[in-house]
Parts: C-alpha cells; structure tokens; sequence
C-alpha cells in the first residue's frame, strides 16, 4: 500500500475537521482533536493549513458544496417542478440522515458569522454567503427560477434543519 498523498490526507483533514466542528462549533474544536481524529501530528496539520480558521474554512466550503451537489445531482435531468421539489427534498434528506454532520456544519458557519464579523473578520460571512447563494442558485433553476417555490422550499428545509440539529426526526415537522 503507498503512501497518502498530500491532497489525500488534506481531504482527511477536512472531513474529521466537519465532524468535529459540527459538535463543537469553531471555538470549541481543538486543531489537536482534529489531527488525533486523521492520525497526524499539529505540525502537519499546519503543513496543510496556515492556520485553525483556515481549516473551518474549508470545512464549511466543503458541506455547503456537498449540500449544493446534492440538490444538482438530484434535479439533473428531471422536468417539471414539483418532481424536482420531491427529489431534491429526498436528496437532501438521505443527506441529513445519513450524514448530519453537513448540515450541523453549515449551521456553525451561520452562527460563527456574527462572531467573526464583530471582530472585523468578514471570510467567514463571505463564505457563508457564497455558499449560500450558490445552494440557492441551484435549487432556484431547478424549480423553474420560481422565487415563491424556491423560498417554499427553503422554508421547509429550514425547519428539517431546526428539527434535525434538535435531535428531532425532520418528519416531525410534518
């Protein structure tokens, strides 16, 4: 077996660091609980990354794209709107359920926006809102550039979200 390439291990890197700052948010995860969980030392953790933030960074990008993939796999080639409401919803589902740490994720990068904000710090809310409107963008052509079903959509999403970071079964909204 050969060894793991840099952007292979920086792949690890990223997903043990959405899986620790989904439960601890920014502030509470340890870049020391982050090479433990990917079997590095700090050191070389910060070979691959300047620095924790960067980390949370490419963390976010990653669950908000992975959120976005799923929605645009979904859709892909399905005509008419309401059946690319039903199998983007389902989608992102199997996604939440199967993966929660996505979702809890992006939900620490809504709430570390203030934080970083409020200390002149604006990458964060820049990535935050980038992701975001991407994610919008493509459920929005999805559904036909219908701005009501979109925010529909969300709407209800938003609440499988809530339900979900709660320990709810998002089916409890229904």
């Amino acid at each position: 077996m050969g060894r793991i390439s840099a952007q292979e291990r920086r792949e690890s890197v990223i997903r043990a660091a959405i899986a620790e700052f989904a439960l601890k948010g920014y502030h509470g995860t340890s870049t020391a609980a982050i090479a433990e969980r990917v079997g590095v030392t700090q050191p070389y953790l910060f070979r691959l990354f300047p620095d924790k933030r960067a980390i949370f960074v490419a963390a976010l990008v990653r669950s908000m794209e992975d959120t976005r993939l799923a929605f645009a796999r979904a859709a892909d080639g399905v005509e008419g709107g309401e059946r690319a409401r039903q199998v983007m919803a389902d989608a992102y589902a199997r996604l939440i359920s199967t993966r929660p740490e996505t979702l809890l994720m992006q939900m620490q990068g809504y709430a570390a926006v203030a934080a970083a904000e409020a200390q002149g710090d604006d990458l964060i809310g820049e990535v935050v809102r980038a992701g975001w409107m991407s994610i919008w963008e493509t459920v929005h052509l999805s559904l036909g550039a219908d701005a009501d079903r979109t925010a529909s959509f969300f709407a209800c999403g938003m609440l499988g979200n809530t339900l979900t970071a709660i320990g709810l079964p998002a089916s409890a909204g229904r």
